[in-house]
């Protein structure tokens, strides 16, 4: 079973440079949410914004989706280790030799560190994509039944997670059981317009399909005050 423990908002870091991002994660508080810093602002910043992000109390998911030779995700998932991230992951599509060299590097660095580990986690199918996307780079499956595929892929290869929309965290939660970390990004509030998510559900709906952390961007980051917003959404998902 998925021991989870601290905030299930990870509010979504989404900014081109790092004084938005720091004055955005001043405004909220380590109690309520976790923060996840993504290709854009790592990009920017380099790891200097996740060193201050966390000097500040925050726990980070560092959500690069590394994909890559078995040999570099390795390399690069320690060095997420070496920061002291929270969470990091992959994607599944890497296949089974990539993420058992991610989940093996990961073990070794815990052994050599006092047995801090990020949680590592995979990407199943991103939550702008619909099947007529798959169809087009010859993949025949339904996202629901890749995203299945994928996950199995994932707990095979002793993964802790992985990333899906919320509207497959029912059915993985049926096929898998409580023993998966399910990461959904793709959440929008009622008054929240969907943008360039497709497969979206709210945060009370989303926990009640089988989430266990919660992926929120521009719902919060956009709010007149982020941390009411989070109190909020916390309320809504007790």
């Amino acid at each position: 079973m998925v021991d989870i423990q601290g905030p299930r908002i990870i509010v979504a870091m989404d900014f081109d440079n790092a004084d938005d991002c720091f004055y955005m994660a001043k405004r909220l508080s380590p109690q309520y949410c976790r923060l996840k810093v993504g290709k854009e602002l790592f990009t920017a910043c380099g790891p200097r914004v996740v060193e201050y992000l966390m000097r500040l109390g925050f726990e980070v998911f560092l959500d690069l989706k590394f994909h890559d030779i078995p040999n570099t995700v390795a390399k690069a998932v320690k060095a997420a280790a070496q920061l002291g991230v929270w969470m990091v992951n992959v994607h599944a599509s890497g296949g089974q030799r990539m993420m058992i060299a991610a989940r093996d590097i990961l073990e070794q660095h815990a052994h050599h560190h006092n047995g801090h580990k990020p949680l590592l986690i995979a990407v199943t199918v991103l939550t702008s994509l619909e099947a007529n996307d798959l169809h087009a780079v010859g993949i025949s499956e339904e996202p629901e039944e890749h995203v299945l595929r994928l996950t199995k892929l994932a707990q095979h290869c002793g993964l802790d997670g992985v990333v899906c929309s919320a509207r497959e965290a029912n059915i993985l939660r049926t096929h898998f059981g409580k023993d998966l970390c399910l990461v959904t990004p793709g959440i929008r509030l009622e008054s929240s317009p969907v943008d360039d998510q497709k497969r979206t559900l709210t945060p009370h709906a989303a926990i009640v399909a089988g989430s266990n952390y919660l992926v929120i961007g521009r719902p919060i980051t956009k709010a007149h005050d982020p941390v009411a917003t989070c109190k909020a959404i916390i309320q809504s998902i007790a």
